[in-house]
């Protein structure tokens, strides 16, 4: 988030946690750290951590304040000056002076680590990346070590009775601490399922309700599941919904652990988001059975270069493109093809890291602070289509052929991340020729990489021009949403196609409803001190609502109202961006002021306003320092609604816009910063759809 407060307070900001399970307290911290999946590889051998005032750090807690402790043991404070600048109980720092001197010893062993260390070491929660970091190895060479001395971790059973009966509950984890496994035997006729990890932007109850689902369809089968996840939320690692519950690690070297031990039938990676997707390549060359699409055909589809060969070769427009080697190199394409610019990480989570540049200045100041140019994740800069419309292809394929898809529309331009739009199915605004192109491109593409379950492609269309923008062979978060409004479950269908099960072509068409469903997004800026509430193309929502109505104004404001917007206003704030902006909204703002709305405005756009002969009162911008001021009459409760449309895709400095977008969220007053939604929602208000909000029960939708 740009310009947000780093600080841990008393204000809640975290959107989801992970838990870590090991014999002792250092083991299961550098497990938990690892859950994560903030780039470290436990608290301690991690390269791209420093820290430029660390008594500050200590003092002022962030959420790396527990390797600024491991640190400060490293520089020699006591654990005295440790407590005295943390508070931290001593207890917790004299553990975390455990694993520093740990790391102390690895890094003497530079040539063979003595047996009694390396096991010291897996006991102290140390992965094997983890210690080859430090002693200058892979992590391949000391798997290769302790496969030598037989040193591999145990399976141990959580004892939920308090040893006074035997434990029958399946909640498993490994540990180094054990000298055999907890269970008698290990079924052969199982499935891994992994799962999605912490809740977090990008990967929520989507995933987990995957996973979930896919387990019972596998028990219908006949097998046995095995779930590795580390959430204690989700409803995935409750104890009765597979046959063994792991709390443990999804990374390579868990999965190769587990699956050493249960020799099972393979592994399922397309359900649990992108942490899963992430290792198939990885597993398969490890040995590893993936269930479902090939490896090779995950990574044609993630890694931004071969995905974009593939469309090239297929003859599948996508938006001009180019490998990024240096900044000069993206100068050059963005001024030959014009600015504004997206920049697209490869393998990543809901647009981490992506950007629109809209010049060499902004383009220059991301790419120093966000990319880092890797030859084995590319970036790719590609040419950024203002005004387009972003459609959503959610489908199962079986041998390359789809069997079952469904196609959904943003409400907002392109632009905003598809996890943060307000997504309708079935689409309302889409041409049936974009419809026609979507299907015969999806077809395509799931031929040539002969998917063999679940996939979504990300289209971006204009004027019935259909490019391609990304294609995910794994479930989407948009997987429950389509299945409740169709009701009918996707994804039990992927995982019978996933087992090679044959399954019938599902024929049903979207046209064929008589309801409409409206997904949208739920925020959490007010948490988020200093945040500016724009939208744009990494994903900021924490969570949804979807809704059911007879039309789509109907669900459309059901949605909204699930998300915290109120129908009755009386005055409203206008600061509607550049002039193709200001046109588009005229229609709905002369609406309002004829409906006896009170109007507000800033400059510009109250001069546009009473050219168009709309009644408006102009207010001062906040950096004037003049009354009546914008942000004040915000403050004072005056303004019911706050219509702020930015001109800037992106800008890290402090401009009137933010000032009064953040004293918006900060004062609880509704804020709209997308013209697109500004329109439906007047739209909506204007047609009389709030006075026919139609409670019904999801099963009456028929």
């Amino acid at each position: 988030f740009r310009r947000v407060s780093k600080q841990i307070d008393s204000g809640m900001k975290s959107v989801g946690e992970i838990m870590a399970i090991g014999r002792s307290f250092e083991e299961a911290l550098q497990k938990g750290i690892r859950m994560l999946e903030n780039g470290a590889c436990g608290l301690v051998g991690n390269k791209h951590l420093s820290f430029d005032d660390l008594e500050s750090e200590l003092h002022q807690p962030t959420e790396e304040r527990i390797f600024a402790v491991a640190e400060a043991i490293k520089r020699g404070f006591s654990v005295t000056k440790i407590h005295e600048l943390t508070h931290i109980d001593r207890w917790f720092i004299y553990k975390v002076k455990n694993i520093v001197d740990v790391e102390l010893e690895l890094q003497k062993s530079s040539k063979r680590i003595p047996e009694v260390l390396l096991k010291t070491a897996k006991q102290s929660g140390f992965s094997d990346e983890q210690i080859g970091n430090i002693s200058g190895q892979t992590a391949t060479d000391i798997r290769k070590l302790r496969e030598e001395i037989n040193l591999f971790p145990k399976i141990r059973q959580i004892d939920t009775l308090a040893a006074e009966y035997p434990a029958k509950t399946n909640y498993l984890y490994l540990s180094y601490h054990a000298d055999k496994h907890d269970l008698d035997s290990f079924d052969p006729n199982t499935v891994i399922i992994l799962g999605s990890g912490a809740y977090r932007i990008g990967s929520s109850v989507e995933f987990d309700w995957s996973c979930v689902n896919a387990g019972k369809t596998l028990r219908k089968l006949g097998y046995s599941t095995i779930l590795v996840n580390y959430n204690p939320e989700t409803v995935s690692t409750d104890y009765d919904e597979v046959d063994y519950l792991i709390f443990d690690e999804i990374s390579q070297e868990s999965v190769m652990e587990i699956y050493r031990m249960f020799k099972p039938i393979g592994v399922i990676v397309s359900v649990g988001g992108q942490i899963p997707n992430n290792l198939a390549l990885k597993l398969h060359r490890a040995g590893i059975r993936i269930l479902g699409t090939t490896p090779e055909n995950i990574d044609r589809a993630e890694n931004r270069r071969h995905f974009s060969d593939l469309l090239d070769q297929m003859g599948i427009d996508q938006p001009t493109w180019k490998e990024l080697t240096s900044v000069e190199e993206a100068k050059q394409f963005a001024n030959d093809y014009h600015y504004p610019v997206l920049i697209r990480p490869s393998y990543v989570l809901s647009g981490a890291a992506m950007a629109v540049a809209s010049n060499d200045i902004e383009l220059e100041e991301y790419l120093k602070k966000a990319v880092t140019l890797s030859p084995d994740h590319p970036t790719v800069i590609s040419k950024f289509l203002e005004n387009a419309k972003e459609i959503e292809f959610d489908a199962v394929a079986q041998n390359g052929d789809i069997i079952a898809y469904a196609i959904s529309e943003h409400v907002e331009n392109a632009g905003v991340h598809s996890g943060d739009a307000t997504l309708v199915f079935p689409p309302q605004r889409t041409y049936l020729e974009t419809i026609r192109q979507v299907r015969s491109i999806s077809n395509k593409i799931a031929h040539a990489l002969h998917i063999n379950g679940p996939f979504n492609i990300q289209f971006i269309a204009k004027n019935n021009q259909v490019k391609v923008i990304e294609c995910n062979l794994r479930a989407s978060r948009s997987f429950p949403f389509i299945s409740k409004v169709l009701k009918k479950n996707f994804i039990d269908m992927a995982t019978r196609v996933i087992m090679r099960v044959p399954v019938q072509k599902w024929s049903s068409s979207s046209f064929e409803l008589d309801y409409v469903g409206v997904k949208a997004p739920q925020f959490s800026f007010t948490r988020l001190q200093g945040a500016d509430p724009t939208l744009g193309v990494e994903m900021a929502s924490t969570g949804e609502v979807a809704c059911l109505g007879e039309n789509f104004e109907e669900a459309f404001l059901k949605a909204l109202l699930s998300v915290g917007y109120k129908l009755s206003f009386m005055s409203v704030l206008l600061s509607t961006g550049p002039i193709s902006s200001k046109a588009e909204l005229l229609d709905g703002i002369r609406y309002l002021s004829r409906s006896g709305t009170r109007l507000y405005a800033t400059g510009g756009t109250a001069s546009f306003l009473k050219v168009n002969q709309i009644p408006v009162q102009a207010v001062y911008w906040p950096l004037d320092d003049k009354s009546p001021n914008a942000v004040d009459m915000i403050k004072e409760g005056k303004i019911d609604l706050v219509i702020n449309i930015p001109k800037n895709y992106q800008n890290e400095e402090l401009t009137n816009g933010y000032l009064i977008r953040r004293a918006a969220v900060d004062y609880n007053v509704m804020l709209i910063t997308n013209r697109q939604i500004a329109m439906r929602f007047i739209e909506s208000i204007s047609r009389g759809a709030q006075d026919r909000l139609d409670i019904r029960s999801w099963q009456e939708y028929s």
